[in-house]
């Protein structure tokens, strides 16, 4: 039965975790959608949640839905700030959404200490530092 449903591959969007501002002492983060294919898409939908060890016990975040509606092609749209404590955590988001009513999803994980100043790079369309999953390359 699974072999029957169609693959509706998701491409060109991406999520980030982008560093929006710096100051001595502290640094503030927020997680990014970005759509960079050439057709909108709408109805998007993005659940987030973390989980894994600190300290030597199981740690699991409440799990949020973010409803974003519709976004343009080329655009970008901020899903909800990151707080560094959750940086050890796995940080997983669930994204579907729809084209020409066609239903995508996708899952991206964000390993513990995945985010880190050695994994950043200049984010697409936002054109800030940050760790990105998905996108054109």
């Amino acid at each position: 039965m699974k072999k029957d449903l169609p693959l509706n591959i998701v491409e060109d969007i991406s999520i980030a975790v982008v560093l929006e501002s710096e100051a001595p002492g502290s640094k503030v983060w927020n997680v990014y959608l970005i759509n960079e294919k050439d057709k909108a898409i709408q109805n998007v939908l993005v659940s987030s949640k973390g989980y894994g060890e600190k300290d030597g016990r199981k740690v699991i975040t409440t799990t949020l839905r973010h409803f974003i509606g519709d976004m343009d092609a080329h655009s970008s749209q901020k899903i909800e700030a990151i707080d560094i404590q959750v940086f050890g955590l796995t940080n997983e988001y669930w994204l579907s959404y729809y084209i020409d009513g066609v239903i995508y999803d996708k899952k991206y994980i964000f390993l513990p200490d995945s985010i880190v100043d050695e994994n950043l790079i200049k984010i697409p369309l936002i054109n800030k530092p940050g760790v990105m999953i998905g996108g054109t390359n």
